[in-house]
């Protein structure tokens, strides 16, 4: 890499921040083409390859870079497993969108702010200050025309109220708790997941709802899948309600399904996109829509995605029946969870 690495951080996006070392106080630039981001699924060391170009700087130098003012990134907020990826690659490719795929620095901050360790002393004013900081760097483009939209994972959801301050713009993507529920029990990989953040969900929701939800040894598998749902909604509602000047529409993923053609030209319009029907129309029916977002190489349909979850909601019925009126206590006892529950039900 470069030397002056410093003048190439100022031109462009081609040394991506990668990751932080919040202890030493240094990041990981990595070399990036236009191409590899366009490419990418993920942001994050799934991308580490041998034959990519990395270097460690410190935080402050990088901080020091004066950069040019740009617009404020856009942003993909999600509740997880409901067709964010492949919303993103669909408006990453409109003229003058630059699509950032969970950027895992983004997560970074989200973890520090969600569970601040002893060992990295920063007050909220500092956290701010860093987030304002990672924020201007994703902000780089290649071209001037352009304008970053990043799709968070939805582990960045914590940070969506600061991320959207000061008149931002985000597209809300969401399913019904019951689909959701069918989604994560359709698949091993995802139920392993839920079970492995159970203990993360479980504090955030309880942080949210002021009160202990439940003890996660006493959790279903369908209620184990069901935090994450609950937490997510609830921190998305809670973004919305605590930034009113926040340019933010939700979609239900089912919707698109259903009509993928129109809900993409409503999602390109809120991001202020000309799509006209036409466009639209190819898109969706180009190969994007008919293969895996997060990885391109294996076909995937609306068809396959619908048979594997009537095939869940069979196999698991009676856990999810039970979970329902799990959930539908807890928006009894917690007003912020009745809350989110019914923005699932009116922004369908």
């Amino acid at each position: 890499m470069s030397n002056d690495w410093q003048s190439i951080f100022a031109q462009d996006p081609t040394l991506f921040p990668h990751l932080a070392d919040l202890q030493k106080d240094q990041v990981l630039l990595s070399t990036m083409s236009e191409t590899a981001y366009q490419q990418a699924s993920f942001l994050d060391q799934r991308l580490f390859a041998p034959d990519l170009q990395r270097q460690i700087v410190s935080w402050a130098e990088i901080a020091s870079i004066s950069l040019p003012v740009r617009p404020k990134p856009q942003y993909i907020f999600h509740v997880g497993h409901v067709g964010s990826t492949l919303m993103s690659r669909l408006l990453g490719e409109l003229d003058g969108v630059f699509a950032l795929r969970e950027p895992a620095i983004l997560r970074q901050i989200a973890e520090l702010r969600i569970n601040q360790p002893d060992t990295i002393n920063w007050s909220s004013d500092e956290q701010a200050k860093r987030l304002g900081q990672v924020e201007s760097w994703l902000s780089r483009v290649f071209h001037a025309h352009q304008q970053v939209m990043i799709k968070a994972s939805s582990f960045v959801s914590p940070l969506a109220t600061p991320l959207l301050a000061n008149k931002g713009t985000a597209l809300f993507l969401f399913a019904s708790l019951e689909r959701y529920l069918q989604t994560i029990l359709a698949g091993d990989a995802s139920k392993q997941e839920a079970a492995a953040l159970a203990d993360l969900r479980l504090l955030r929701l309880e942080r949210h709802c002021g009160d202990a939800v439940d003890q996660k040894d006493n959790l279903s598998l369908a209620q184990t899948a069901a935090l994450g749902w609950l937490c997510e909604m609830v921190t998305l509602y809670d973004a919305e309600a605590g930034c009113p000047d926040a340019r933010i529409v939700w979609m239900d993923f089912d919707d698109f399904l259903r009509q993928p053609a129109e809900q993409l030209r409503i999602a390109a319009n809120h991001f202020e996109r000309e799509l006209s029907p036409e466009m639209s129309q190819a898109l969706i029916s180009g190969p994007i829509m008919s293969s895996y977002s997060k990885a391109p190489e294996y076909d995937y349909s609306a068809s396959l995605r619908e048979e594997l979850l009537a095939e869940a909601a069979q196999i698991h019925a009676a856990d999810i029946r039970q979970t329902l009126l799990w959930v539908d206590q807890l928006a009894a006892r917690f007003p912020i969870v009745a809350a989110a529950m019914a923005t699932a039900e009116t922004r369908r």
